[in-house]
C-alpha cells in the first residue's frame, strides 16, 4: 500500500477532523467519543503549524487516514522539553506498520524540535499500542487505575515515555 507521511496543512484540516472523530467515535482509543467542533480543530491545527510543532499526518489517495503529534507543555518553562504524544489511525490501515512510520517520523520531528521526553497514556487494554510504543523505546512510568469510565465501564490507563539519549 502507497501512503505519504508529512507535516500537516491547512488544506488536511477537513481530512483531520474526520479521522479524528472516526477514531474517537469507535470510544476504544482517545480520551474523547468525538471530536471537538470544526472551527476548534482548525484553531489547533494552524496554532500547531504556526509554531512549526511537530504535527504528522499520513494520507492514502489524498485522504488523511491517520495522525501524529507530539505537542510541548508551553506554558511551563520547566517543562519546555517535554511533549505530549498523541496519534491516531483509521481501522483499515492498522497492523500494517504505517502506525510505526507515522509516529517515527513524528518523533524525529519531535526530538530535532528540541523535545527530550516524550510522554503519552494509553489504555491498559490497547496491547497492539503499547506493543508499538515500546519497540519504539518507550518505558512504563505509572498505571492509573479507573482512569477512563466509557458507558458505565472503567479502564485503566497507562504513563509511558521516552526519553532522548
Amino acid at each position: 500500500m502507497s501512503y505519504t507521511i508529512r507535516p500537516i496543512t491547512e488544506a488536511d484540516i477537513g481530512g483531520f477532523h474526520a479521522a479524528v472523530d472516526s477514531v474517537a467515535r469507535e470510544r476504544r482509543f482517545l480520551s474523547f467519543v468525538e471530536a471537538p467542533p470544526l472551527d476548534q480543530i482548525r484553531a489547533f491545527v494552524l496554532q500547531n503549524v504556526d509554531g512549526g510543532l511537530p504535527q504528522s499526518v499520513v494520507l492514502v489517495d489524498g485522504q488523511v487516514v491517520g495522525w501524529c503529534d507530539i505537542l510541548p507543555d508551553t506554558r511551563r518553562t520547566v517543562y519546555a522539553h517535554c511533549g505530549t504524544l498523541g496519534m491516531g489511525l483509521l481501522p483499515p490501515y492498522r497492523g500494517r506498520g504505517i502506525g510505526r512510520a507515522l509516529l517515527q517520523r513524528t518523533m524525529d520531528a519531535a526530538l530535532a524540535f528540541g523535545l527530550t521526553r516524550i510522554v503519552l497514556t494509553v489504555r491498559e487494554e490497547n496491547l497492539n499500542a503499547i506493543a508499538l510504543y515500546e519497540s519504539i523505546g518507550f518505558e512504563t512510568e505509572g498505571r492509573h487505575r479507573n482512569a477512563v469510565r466509557i458507558d458505565g465501564r472503567y479502564e485503566n490507563v497507562i504513563s509511558m515515555a521516552f526519553l532522548a539519549a
